[in-house]
């Protein structure tokens, strides 16, 4: 299907409302027509199709190559396809990874098993950065001295925890008043609140010993509960 309405004539997009994995941008040069490079780009976004990737051709003629790129990486696509008169010679396809900026040209008969293949390695090395990321900054705290350190820090605070919702209440308001600056004042509806909030109670459980004490009230801790801020 091509919507054609304003800047976005040319576009081609499949009739999907799940996001676009892969976007195909055809090169335009005086070595191809515009219709031999099209006509490859289809051909390579309907081999992807038929394995279930989500392909679109970004083919509008109004904005350069660059401009496209930036476009759609800021979109958050995470393959980029380039298709120029080389490739139709050589019949290849420059790939194009937002995640890293890697670069190869693979042969677009094998482009239908090569792209899932890469899609499953980004996915995994994406997942791999964020969790070194997440538990970079994971600490585990059980007393309030060390709790509001740890907030300053952007840290995300594992606890002891005693599930009273009035001690949650009074972690907010304690922490709140600990990271503002002398005679700053916090408006209750501020959406980047320096109060630390219960993010969740995780799953996964560290062992919690019989008599380990709650972080801020000293009451018996119940389980370990995730703090934070919103930044």
């Amino acid at each position: 299907m091509c919507m054609v309405h304003g800047d976005d004539k040319g576009l081609v997009m499949p009739p999907r409302v799940a996001p676009t994995q892969v976007i195909i941008c055809p090169i335009v040069s005086k070595s191809a027509s515009n219709k031999q490079l099209k006509d490859y780009a289809e051909d390579i976004r309907a081999a992807l199709l038929k394995v279930d990737i989500r392909a679109e051709i970004d083919s509008r003629e109004n904005y350069t190559p660059g401009w496209k790129y930036n476009h759609w990486e800021q979109k958050g696509v995470p393959l980029r396809i380039e298709v120029g008169p080389r490739d139709i010679a050589n019949k290849t396809a420059r790939l194009v990874r937002r995640d890293t900026g890697a670069k190869s040209d693979e042969p677009v008969e094998t482009l239908s098993a090569f792209v899932p293949n890469l899609m499953d390695t980004i996915q995994s090395d994406l997942f791999i950065k964020a969790k070194a990321g997440r538990d970079e900054k994971l600490v585990r705290v059980t007393k309030w001295d060390d709790f509001v350190p740890a907030l300053e820090k952007q840290c995300l605070v594992l606890t002891p925890w005693c599930k009273d919702s009035e001690w949650e209440d009074k972690v907010k308001a304690m922490s709140r008043e600990a990271g503002l600056a002398e005679g700053e004042v916090e408006e209750d509806t501020c959406a980047t609140s320096v109060a630390a909030k219960t993010l969740c109670i995780p799953f996964e459980q560290p062992d919690l010993p019989e008599g380990t004490k709650c972080f801020v009230s000293g009451l018996d801790a119940k389980c370990w509960v995730l703090w934070g801020r919103s930044y």
